[in-house]
């Protein structure tokens, strides 16, 4: 017997700004309602881009009474006029609709900030979608995609996909889907070791390691084959910069317990383990070089630079000369 589907909530309201987890909250949103209505359509703006009237027209009751999911973006640059539009609209929703409303959760005017506070009184069924910047929070994403697939993996195993494929959601997603469909369910250090043997030798860290070590040429190699196959420049500049703000923050900190140090520094005693290696032969002012590499690099590779291929071998170069020649 199947069980019966439930109505989505007339109202959402999707809060924060990490993309995977906003996508996803609008994607189940919209499965709700066509598992109600199968021929529900979806129909997304910006806030920015629309009018009181335009919005009136998008929430107006159907004339054939088909169900709908209307998504508004990037609300927190809602106007005043459209802020109390949406009020008004609250007041007497129609029938078959459901409004999502996206919001960072800030916002410049006082229409922007005070939205989600509106919507929650009128009732809006809310999803927290905030940025995942701790590596407790990612380590938390990792079990709970592994979960979801129905798959198991132990801390070494979080440990070693986070080191794998680094801090993009929508790859730590993909690749733990696949590998709990590999493995039958049950995912180790060595099943990610195995999966991604090829690949980790050529993603952003295996360059920022290379990198931070001061193996210029070394980082050098892996950075070209990693542009060769396609990994994102914007993936390979958050590895060098994570690898050198790692660096200055356990230099920072002094030696010690990294099972201790952990809850001080915010990350796991496995990467302050590794960080204590990697520090050895920095001093102060070369860390301070080096960032400034990649807090350089960090605008270049996101339109700054005419090539970013071009900023990312200099950044490398930059970075292995900071620690000393080899």
């Amino acid at each position: 017997m199947t069980a019966q589907a439930t109505a989505p909530a007339p109202l959402h309201l999707v809060l924060g700004e990490e993309e995977l987890l906003i996508e996803r909250a609008v994607r189940e949103t919209l499965a709700a309602a066509r598992a109600m209505d199968a021929t529900a359509e979806l129909t997304r703006a910006r806030v920015s881009d629309l009018t009181a009237p335009e919005l009136a027209e998008l929430v107006s009751p159907s004339l054939f009474s088909e169900g709908r999911v209307i998504v508004l973006e990037s609300a927190q640059d809602i106007s005043q006029e459209l802020a109390d539009a949406v009020a008004a609209y609250l007041k007497d929703p129609a029938d078959g609709v459901v409004l999502v409303v996206v919001h960072t959760g800030g916002g410049r005017s006082k229409a922007g900030k005070t939205l989600p506070a509106v919507l929650k009184k009128a009732g809006a069924e809310v999803t927290e979608c905030p940025k995942l910047t701790k590596p407790a929070e990612r380590e938390q994403f990792v079990r709970h995609e592994v979960r979801r697939v129905n798959g198991k993996i132990d801390p070494a195993g979080v440990a070693a996909l986070l080191d794998a494929v680094g801090s993009d959601l929508r790859e730590l997603s993909s690749a733990a889907t696949q590998l709990v469909a590999d493995t039958g369910g049950t995912v180790d250090a060595e099943a990610v070791r195995r999966y991604h043997r090829g690949r980790a030798d050529v993603t952003g860290f295996a360059v920022a390691e290379k990198a931070v070590s001061g193996d210029r040429a070394a980082a050098l190699e892996s950075l070209r084959w990693a542009m060769q196959l396609g990994v994102p420049h914007v993936l390979v500049a958050d590895a060098l910069a994570d690898a050198v703000r790692t660096i200055a923050r356990v230099s920072g900190a002094g030696r010690g317990n990294p099972n201790q140090m952990a809850g001080e520094l915010g990350m796991p005693p496995w990467k302050i383990r590794k960080a204590q290696g990697q520090s050895r032969g920095w001093n102060p002012d070369g860390l301070a070089t080096a960032m400034r590499v990649v807090a350089r690099l960090n605008a270049e590779v996101k339109g700054v630079a005419a090539d970013p291929g071009y900023a990312l071998e200099r950044a490398v170069l930059e970075v292995a000369a900071a620690k000393g020649d080899r």
